[in-house]
């Protein structure tokens, strides 16, 4: 690299947050996006229309929050693999299959520790006609299959809600018993 080029470089502005919340954009804008990998922690791409492809964000390596509230994602969204992302807020779209739409998240974000998806059908509330059943049975579900979850929605996950939901539902066999494996063979 020549030095004008370092020189140019060292004026780019680097961000640790970036909003594109309420701007009725049509595709994500990765030209400004893809500038900031390597400062990038929060990305907040809320209330825009259309359904993205959100594949290019696995490029951003320090990314920890991604905030993607009412965009008409579904429960068949496909993210990149993101292992620095710790809180994904994806309130108010289209998911109503949650074992598909959480078997992406363990997936996809493996050291997830917030995850906030009210408003959507599959995590039924009393603010969204579910009962308290339903709702004790999302929760338990959700956290038996993301066990490193600290918070979900708004409320904490208790050490009594861990316990019964290992009771009430297996993790996820065939990707946490291979996962292990793997685990196992490099220790």
């Amino acid at each position: 690299m020549d030095h004008h080029a370092s020189g140019q470089q060292s004026h780019a502005a680097h961000f640790q947050w970036l909003s594109f919340a309420y701007q009725s954009l049509t595709e994500i804008p990765y030209e400004t996006i893809l500038t900031q990998t390597d400062s990038l922690q929060v990305l907040d791409l809320s209330y825009n229309l259309p359904y993205w492809n959100p594949a290019l964000l696995g490029r951003l390596e320090k990314l920890s929050t991604l905030i993607l509230d009412c965009n008409n994602y579904t429960s068949h969204v496909k993210f990149p693999y993101m292992p620095s992302v710790t809180t994904v807020c994806i309130n108010k779209n289209k998911i109503n299959n949650l074992p598909v739409f959480v078997e992406e998240i363990w997936r996809k974000f493996p050291n997830i520790k917030i995850l906030s998806m009210m408003n959507n059908e599959a995590a039924p509330s009393y603010f969204n006609g579910g009962s308290l059943t339903q709702y004790t049975d999302y929760r338990l579900y959700v956290i038996s299959q993301l066990p490193g979850l600290e918070i979900l929605d708004d409320t904490e996950v208790l050490e009594k809600e861990r316990a019964q939901a290992r009771k009430t539902y297996r993790l996820q066999q065939s990707g946490h018993s291979i996962h292990l494996r793997q685990l196992h063979r490099l220790g």
